[in-house]
């Protein structure tokens, strides 16, 4: 059916989809339990389905998943798409033992028979359709030979399924908030935290409850900063060993558990605005685990959004550059097994944005691989080459353009540049750790007041609180944008990274506000 936008079937849509983006049960994939709830919402989903994507299908009715399929990290089936001031459904609907790569899309009414693949950085547009047992690739895909479910699958009984979907469950619903629950108590134990909360005692309007306010929240996020940046260092370290490069493990057993904690346990947003386009990034890699060997410092060898299933089995070449987006798939799944394996960029390599990058991806040295470029996992090793598309075609490594500052990059100019840069980037790095600690501090003062008023107003006052912390962090996030800039408009411009103007516009980068209120004509108020 076709729904328009703003009446009141978009309204009820838009419900369901909110309610489906924030329902914890979304964050339970490569469980058991995520199939059961997509069940449970009107998806027909066979026996041992196996999801790894967080992309929630909406129109789940009209979404049909065969047993033993695959879908992996990153891809989408919505069941919907948005087109000239409407919304149109359809169906989807793949066969058995499926396979789908990371970082599809399956368009609406599309299919995939039994056995059938879609190779990773792929995309199946309206109306195509993979006949029983092919393999396609390429956007919009293609048929091809390449094999992409690598990994031989291994029996697993139901009863293995089962316990682990019920502990997986059990955890969520009982003992973290069990902990959280004792963590508050003990908190409230405190008389200082305690006061707060108590309308006796709290007074609003003194300065004393804003600057505590202020100094609690800087001293929690300075706190979970650098706790969290000691986990993720030294975590993945003691459970890497445990799993050996190449081996192949059954799904939902403690080697299953190991390998999502080391991804989970290594990978940060947070820390990757941070350190990313900065000199700093390198020593951030190494100490995740990258092997990095004799590092040619470039200031922006790491971009602000990479992501990896395991640091400590990749390694990156000298001289190579990782731009935004990078996603490094150490991980191979069946439907019921899995293997971590080593990835090695080459040297001199450049990667542009929004990449999936595969274990067993045929690149060497001096390649450029282009945005959301499908990287080769089989053929000859590219060298010296650059690769766009998908399924990538050649095009030159360098153009002419590319030498217009090479002046730049002699011995005696670099490192000058090198730490003017750094010092601008500890500037930026400043600038988003005082803006999240501003935003975090409204945010504790808000819930404090909703609390100190709870006994009067009740839910009311935690629902005006909420209200008002996506309000305030909008305006927050847009102040520090335009501060940023200065208070002027950007222009087009062709620069060297070793420039001012550059600096300042990674600076932007990592403050750039997040526009709630997506799907509603609010979205674009707020940009």
């Amino acid at each position: 059916r076709e729904i328009k936008l703003w009446g009141l079937a978009y309204l009820r849509f838009w419900i369901v989809r909110t309610l489906m983006a924030v329902n914890p049960l979304q964050l339970f994939t490569g469980s058991p339990i995520y199939p059961l709830y997509l069940r449970m919402l009107g998806a027909k989903i066979g026996k041992g389905v196996t999801i790894f994507s967080a992309a929630v299908p909406v129109a789940t009715d009209l979404i049909t998943i065969g047993a033993g399929t695959v879908i992996r990290r990153g891809s989408s089936l919505s069941g919907y798409h948005a087109t000239n001031g409407k919304l149109q459904l359809g169906r989807v609907t793949l066969g058995r033992n499926v396979f789908i790569g990371g970082t599809s899309t399956l368009d609406i009414n599309t299919s995939m028979g039994d056995g059938a693949q879609l190779g990773h950085s792929s995309a199946l547009h309206t109306g195509q359709h993979v006949p029983a047992g092919q393999r396609w690739h390429g956007v919009p895909a293609e048929p091809t030979t390449t094999n992409y479910q690598t990994v031989a699958p291994i029996k697993l009984s139901t009863l293995r399924r089962f316990l682990f979907g019920l502990a997986h469950l059990l955890l969520g619903a009982i003992v973290v908030p069990i902990i959280s629950a004792v963590v508050v108590t003990v908190l409230l134990a405190i008389p200082l935290v305690s006061g707060y909360f108590d309308p006796a005692q709290l007074q609003l309007t003194g300065a004393r409850f804003y600057l505590s306010m202020a100094a609690i929240s800087a001293i929690v996020l300075l706190g979970f900063t650098l706790l969290g940046l000691l986990g993720m260092v030294t975590l993945p370290r003691l459970l890497q060993p445990m799993l050996r490069p190449g081996r192949t493990y059954r799904l939902y057993g403690l080697r299953y558990v190991v390998s999502r904690l080391i991804t989970s346990l290594s990978n940060s947003q947070f820390f990757t605005v941070i350190f990313g386009d900065s000199s700093l990034a390198v020593g951030y890699a190494r100490a995740l685990g990258y092997k990095l060997g004799e590092v040619e410092q470039t200031g922006s060898n790491f971009g602000t959004e990479t992501a990896h299933d395991s640091a400590l089995l990749t390694s990156v070449g000298r001289g190579t550059m990782l731009s935004d987006g990078l996603s490094i798939m150490n991980t191979d799944y069946s439907n019921s097994s899995f293997t971590m394996s080593r990835i090695a960029i080459g040297e001199r390599n450049f990667m542009g944005n929004n990449i999936a990058l595969p274990a067993g991806a045929k690149i060497g040295a001096n390649v450029l691989l282009g945005t959301k470029v499908m990287v080769p996992i089989d053929g000859p090793v590219r060298e010296n080459v650059g690769l766009l598309g998908s399924p990538p075609f050649e095009i030159p490594r360098s153009v002419a353009r590319d030498a217009q500052f090479d002046h730049l990059k002699t011995p005696q100019e670099l490192p000058r540049r090198l730490r003017k840069k750094l010092r601008h980037n500890l500037g930026s790095m400043i600038t988003f750790l005082l803006l999240r600690w501003v935003q975090f501090a409204a945010l504790v003062a808000l819930m404090t007041v909703a609390a100190h008023f709870y006994a009067l107003w009740g839910h009311a006052s935690v629902a005006v609180s909420f209200v008002a912390v996506l309000v305030l962090n909008l305006l927050l996030a847009a102040f520090g944008e335009r501060v940023v800039l200065g208070f002027r408009r950007l222009r087009p411009r062709f620069v060297s990274i070793y420039e001012p103007y550059f600096w300042r516009h990674e600076r932007l980068w990592k403050v750039l506000a997040t526009v709630p209120f997506n799907g509603t004509p609010f979205k674009a108020m707020g940009w």
